[in-house]
């Protein structure tokens, strides 16, 4: 498995500097970590493996080596097992010194909640993806969910552009997302093309 730092991150890290707040990216950097270790867990315990881990600004990105055989139960866990390792850090940052707690306590719960929202490729839209697949294996359905989650990542991209420059992280952060989000919707026809043969294959 080869895990690689998004290009992403390396502007990211500019910002940081140039505003004083490198060691506050450090604490980011391994929240993100932290949250992306859930998720391989996870993946190890389903008996799923993996190809490459990708670090992005919001989390993670995870090939599959063979994402065909990849049972819907387990892409569900797999989405779950980083909000579970974030949650598992909130609490524990609690017996951390209190200079560090703080920090980290509230880096974690930024990184959930972003990676919470229903769309892709969050985990939130992953989570609710594998839901779909489980409960409601149509390719329209899932059209349509792409469909969202480019409209709701524009709209938070614009609303970020209107608090520019304090909103200048969270700006890039859903920048980032944005173009995540038009790659899975350009490509839309192949995914469901692809999805539906998976879903032929689990139903």
């Amino acid at each position: 498995m080869k895990i690689k730092l998004h290009l992403l991150c390396i502007p990211l890290v500019f910002v940081m500097i140039f505003s004083g707040q490198l060691a506050y990216y450090a604490i980011i950097f391994f929240s993100l970590i932290w949250h992306e270790a859930g998720h391989l867990l996870a993946a190890l315990l389903c008996g799923v493996r993996v190809k490459s881990c990708v670090i992005t600004p919001y989390g993670g990105e995870i090939q599959f080596e063979n994402p065909a055989v990849v049972q819907a139960s387990s892409l569900l866990w797999i989405a779950l097992g980083g909000p579970i390792a974030t949650i598992l850090g909130i609490g524990l940052a609690f017996f951390m010194p209190e200079l560090i707690a703080g920090k980290l306590i509230s880096v974690q719960l930024v990184l959930l909640l972003v990676n919470m929202m229903p769309i892709l490729p969050l985990d939130g839209g992953r989570i609710l993806l594998a839901w779909l697949f489980l409960y409601y294996p149509n390719a329209r359905v899932v059209e349509m969910y792409y469909w969202l989650s480019f409209m709701v990542a524009t709209t938070l991209f614009l609303i970020t552009l209107n608090f520019l420059p304090q909103s200048i992280f969270l700006a890039i952060i859903c920048l980032f997302i944005w173009l995540q989000v038009l790659k899975e919707w350009r490509y839309r026809k192949y995914r469901i093309a692809f999805e539906k043969y998976v879903m032929n294959r689990l139903t």
